[in-house]
């Protein structure tokens, strides 16, 4: 994809979220800062920040598990967001301010997840650090019940994948082109 093909799929993205009942109830969002050949975030991001949604940001620890910080937006300027290299592996973009710890995800009304493939029964091919995993455990365990929701590109959304026991679905996944259901809001 071009430049320009990137920025009009990330607007449309971003267009096809706010349109979900989910996300403009919520007054918390967990969502997460796109990277590589993902589905861009940036503008659903900051139009969460901009409706007053308090947006949370992943930031990666050591044993691979997630914290959560703030996100303030475009207008908070470049402090926001701070560019983080994890070893050998990726760089990713992660909220610059305080860390609220690994629960905070448990206040979130929804829960934005990457994912490599979604299937038809809902459920979520991760890249295998199990990250997400574990948030999704940690909600659970907390009794937490966000709408869970997967970004993804419409070619990403498949038949079948491989699943493993502690998998659990997700209620839908947004694309550019679309949203598909999985559970009703």
């Amino acid at each position: 994809m071009t430049p320009d093909d990137l920025r009009e799929a990330a607007a449309a993205l971003a267009a096809q979220a706010l349109g979900l009942p989910e996300l403009a109830r919520a007054r918390t969002v967990a969502a997460y800062v796109s990277v590589g050949a993902e589905p861009g975030t940036g503008a659903l991001l900051d139009a969460l920040c901009a409706r007053g949604v308090r947006v949370l940001l992943p930031a990666l620890l050591p044993d691979g598990d997630l914290d959560w910080g703030a996100y303030t937006g475009a207008a908070g300027g470049e402090g926001s967001l701070a560019r983080v290299r994890h070893g050998g592996r990726m760089e990713l973009l992660e909220p610059a301010g305080e860390r609220l710890g690994r629960e905070a995800v448990t206040e979130a009304d929804a829960v934005l997840l990457p994912g490599l493939a979604v299937d038809g029964r809902g459920l979520r091919l991760g890249r295998g650090g199990g990250s997400y995993d574990r948030v999704l455990a940690r909600l659970e365990r907390a009794g937490a019940r966000p709408a869970l929701v997967v970004l993804l590109y419409a070619g990403e959304v498949v038949d079948r994948v491989p699943a493993e026991p502690h998998d659990r679905p997700v209620d839908a996944v947004v694309t550019p082109e679309g949203v598909r259901r999985f559970r009703t809001p």
